[in-house]
């Protein structure tokens, strides 16, 4: 279990940047919208379609467990309200919008260390709940992995943009992100020696995963994706939200679906 974790906060804190690195460079920077819905997609079905589920199999209370989804939902807003949860600045837009909108709220050395640093305390948090779910069932370690992955690389691009602004070697500020994407591994490290030594709670991790993941996903992503638009852009957006759910469905299903 332990090698699977480490392979999977690997995949969701470095891999990540590398493939934002590649998918700034390519047509995919020109449609952030996109690939936002593709990541709110894959955080609520994460959330809602598997880990929930998961903990409600167990012996606690399905009051005693919306009690925690709800206490996890006030946690996060208190992270985000000290800029924790955020990656201490704006998040998430991708492509060059994504450079735009963190250039304006991060301006030298001194801004790209800051955005270092949230991500590094957020990439930690993520390795606890990464952990915390292959420690309930591998294959919800595997939807938590694809839903973090999906949902940093877009963070990642904006990030990339932010560090390597004014620098004519990029792939400095791509070894500067994957370092602090590195933390993941160190907190799903900690995760499985913390939860792991505390089994009987296991679905309260679960479940406060499930919030964290809602959150990011109903108060961060979608906000931004909450612009005027016609008919067409709205039916496509709601498309990339569902391929988004359908990519972590499929995910779990070609490892073997669900253990129970």
């Amino acid at each position: 279990m332990l090698i699977q974790i480490v392979a999977g906060t690997l995949l969701a804190g470095v891999a990540s940047v590398w493939l934002a690195w590649v998918l700034s460079k390519s047509f995919l920077s020109r449609y952030p919208q996109h690939m936002l819905s593709l990541a709110a997609g894959a955080l609520l079905a994460t959330a809602f379609i598997n880990l929930m589920p998961e903990a409600f199999e167990s012996e606690y209370s399905v009051h005693a467990l919306f009690l925690i989804f709800f206490a996890g939902l006030l946690v996060v807003i208190v992270l985000d309200k000290a800029e924790v949860w955020h990656h201490a600045h704006e998040h998430g837009q991708a492509g060059e919008q994504c450079g735009h909108q963190h250039a304006h709220h991060a301006h030298g050395p001194t801004g790209s260390w800051s955005v270092l640093f949230g991500d590094g305390v957020h990439a930690f948090a993520d390795g606890i709940l990464i952990a915390s779910a292959f420690l309930a069932d591998w294959k919800l370690g595997v939807a938590a992995t694809f839903a973090v992955l999906l949902h940093e690389v877009p963070h990642h691009m904006g990030d990339l943009a932010v560090v390597g602004s004014g620098s004519n070697q990029p792939r400095k500020a791509v070894l500067k992100v994957s370092l602090a994407g590195s933390m993941t591994v160190v907190g799903g490290l900690v995760g499985y020696l913390i939860v792991g030594q505390l089994g009987e709670w296991l679905p309260l991790f679960l479940v406060f995963a499930a919030s964290s993941f809602a959150y990011v996903a109903l108060a961060d992503l979608i906000p931004q994706l909450n612009k005027p638009m016609g008919l067409r852009q709205t039916i496509v957006q709601m498309v990339w939200l569902l391929v988004g759910s359908l990519l972590v469905t499929a995910a779990v299903a070609v490892v073997g679906g669900h253990a129970h």
